[in-house]
Protein backbone atom coordinates (compact mmCIF):
# COMPACT_ATOMS: atom_id res chain seq x y z
CA UNK A 1 0.00 0.00 0.00
CA UNK A 2 1.49 3.50 -0.98
CA UNK A 3 2.20 5.79 1.62
CA UNK A 4 -0.69 8.63 0.15
CA UNK A 5 -2.98 5.27 0.49
CA UNK A 6 -1.75 4.67 3.90
CA UNK A 7 -2.93 8.80 4.65
CA UNK A 8 -6.02 8.49 3.63
CA UNK A 9 -7.38 5.41 5.47
CA UNK A 10 -6.02 6.40 8.56
CA UNK A 11 -7.54 10.41 8.15
CA UNK A 12 -10.75 8.58 7.17
CA UNK A 13 -11.11 6.80 10.52
CA UNK A 14 -10.77 10.08 12.23
CA UNK A 15 -14.28 10.82 14.44
CA UNK A 16 -16.30 13.69 12.23
CA UNK A 17 -13.68 13.33 8.66
CA UNK A 18 -15.61 13.14 5.37
CA UNK A 19 -13.89 12.85 2.07
CA UNK A 20 -14.56 14.61 -0.67
CA UNK A 21 -13.23 14.97 -4.25
CA UNK A 22 -11.45 18.72 -4.65
CA UNK A 23 -11.30 20.66 -7.72
CA UNK A 24 -7.98 19.75 -8.24
CA UNK A 25 -8.12 16.10 -8.24
CA UNK A 26 -7.34 13.88 -5.32
CA UNK A 27 -9.14 13.56 -1.94
CA UNK A 28 -10.14 16.41 1.08
CA UNK A 29 -10.86 16.04 3.93
CA UNK A 30 -13.47 17.32 5.99
CA UNK A 31 -14.58 18.47 9.52
CA UNK A 32 -18.36 19.09 9.51
CA UNK A 33 -17.73 21.65 6.39
CA UNK A 34 -13.70 22.71 7.22
CA UNK A 35 -11.20 21.81 5.27
CA UNK A 36 -8.58 19.71 7.60
CA UNK A 37 -6.48 19.45 4.32
CA UNK A 38 -5.82 17.60 1.06
CA UNK A 39 -3.52 15.19 -0.81
CA UNK A 40 -3.03 15.28 -4.65
CA UNK A 41 -2.01 12.57 -6.70
CA UNK A 42 1.81 12.40 -6.75
CA UNK A 43 1.89 12.71 -3.15
CA UNK A 44 1.78 16.67 -2.41
CA UNK A 45 -0.88 17.25 1.11
CA UNK A 46 -2.14 20.47 1.60
CA UNK A 47 -3.08 21.38 4.93
CA UNK A 48 -4.26 24.86 6.40
CA UNK A 49 -3.76 26.48 9.43
CA UNK A 50 -3.82 29.25 11.31
CA UNK A 51 -1.32 32.09 10.23
CA UNK A 52 1.03 31.30 13.10
CA UNK A 53 1.02 28.18 13.18
CA UNK A 54 1.51 27.80 9.81
CA UNK A 55 4.66 30.22 10.02
CA UNK A 56 6.39 28.41 13.09
CA UNK A 57 5.62 25.44 10.70
CA UNK A 58 7.45 26.64 8.22
CA UNK A 59 10.54 28.08 10.27
CA UNK A 60 10.69 24.62 12.23
CA UNK A 61 11.38 23.11 8.21
CA UNK A 62 8.16 20.55 9.22
CA UNK A 63 6.35 22.07 6.22
CA UNK A 64 7.03 24.42 3.33
CA UNK A 65 4.71 27.19 2.08
CA UNK A 66 1.72 26.89 -0.32
CA UNK A 67 3.13 27.20 -3.83
CA UNK A 68 -0.52 28.59 -4.87
CA UNK A 69 -1.29 30.62 -2.29
CA UNK A 70 2.20 31.54 -0.15
CA UNK A 71 0.60 34.36 1.71
CA UNK A 72 -1.99 32.35 3.72
CA UNK A 73 -2.19 29.57 6.30
CA UNK A 74 -2.09 26.81 3.55
CA UNK A 75 1.14 24.55 4.36
CA UNK A 76 2.48 22.23 1.53
CA UNK A 77 4.09 18.58 2.69
CA UNK A 78 6.32 15.86 -0.12
CA UNK A 79 4.79 12.46 0.87
CA UNK A 80 7.26 10.45 -0.66
CA UNK A 81 8.40 7.35 2.15
CA UNK A 82 7.26 6.22 5.19
CA UNK A 83 8.64 8.30 7.42
CA UNK A 84 7.31 11.46 5.59
CA UNK A 85 3.71 9.43 6.05
CA UNK A 86 4.39 10.17 10.11
CA UNK A 87 4.87 13.62 9.33
CA UNK A 88 2.05 13.79 6.90
CA UNK A 89 -0.14 12.45 9.81
CA UNK A 90 0.77 14.48 12.30
CA UNK A 91 0.25 17.87 10.62
CA UNK A 92 -3.15 16.14 9.44
CA UNK A 93 -3.74 15.50 13.27
CA UNK A 94 -2.54 19.20 14.10
CA UNK A 95 -4.82 20.81 12.07
CA UNK A 96 -8.00 18.54 12.56
CA UNK A 97 -7.68 18.86 16.35
CA UNK A 98 -8.81 22.86 16.20
CA UNK A 99 -12.01 21.62 14.80
CA UNK A 100 -12.65 18.25 16.85
CA UNK A 101 -11.75 20.50 20.27
CA UNK A 102 -15.03 22.05 19.41
CA UNK A 103 -17.47 19.41 20.35
CA UNK A 104 -15.45 17.36 22.64
CA UNK A 105 -17.35 17.03 26.43
CA UNK A 106 -13.57 18.12 27.75
CA UNK A 107 -11.52 19.97 25.20
CA UNK A 108 -9.11 20.67 28.00
CA UNK A 109 -8.33 17.24 28.73
CA UNK A 110 -8.47 16.15 25.27
CA UNK A 111 -5.87 18.74 24.30
CA UNK A 112 -3.61 17.58 26.94
CA UNK A 113 -3.97 13.77 25.63
CA UNK A 114 -3.74 15.10 22.19
CA UNK A 115 -0.81 17.17 23.07
CA UNK A 116 1.01 14.38 24.21
CA UNK A 117 0.65 11.82 21.59
CA UNK A 118 1.39 14.46 19.03
CA UNK A 119 4.44 15.08 21.07
CA UNK A 120 3.85 18.98 21.08
CA UNK A 121 6.75 21.38 22.00
CA UNK A 122 5.65 24.11 24.47
CA UNK A 123 5.90 26.56 21.34
CA UNK A 124 2.50 24.35 19.76
CA UNK A 125 1.06 23.95 22.25
CA UNK A 126 0.87 27.78 23.42
CA UNK A 127 0.00 28.53 19.22
CA UNK A 128 -3.03 26.10 19.83
CA UNK A 129 -4.15 26.70 23.02
CA UNK A 130 -6.47 29.74 21.93
CA UNK A 131 -8.43 27.15 20.16
CA UNK A 132 -9.28 24.99 23.31
CA UNK A 133 -12.83 26.29 23.84
CA UNK A 134 -13.43 26.88 27.80
CA UNK A 135 -16.33 24.24 27.76
CA UNK A 136 -17.77 21.84 24.70
CA UNK A 137 -20.64 23.66 22.49
CA UNK A 138 -22.40 19.76 22.24
CA UNK A 139 -21.49 16.64 23.58
CA UNK A 140 -19.71 14.35 20.73
CA UNK A 141 -20.91 11.15 19.89
CA UNK A 142 -17.53 9.18 19.60
CA UNK A 143 -14.46 10.46 21.30
CA UNK A 144 -11.44 11.91 19.25
CA UNK A 145 -8.97 9.23 19.71
CA UNK A 146 -8.15 7.00 16.72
Amino acid sequence: MTPLKKLEEEVSTWPGISIHPPRFGGKEFCFDSAEVGHMHTGGIVDIPFPRSVRDALLGEGLAEEHRGVPNSGWTTFHVRSEEDLKRALWLMRLSYLRYALKVTTDPQRQFEQESEHLHLSPQFKSLLEPFVPKTANYVATEPLSA
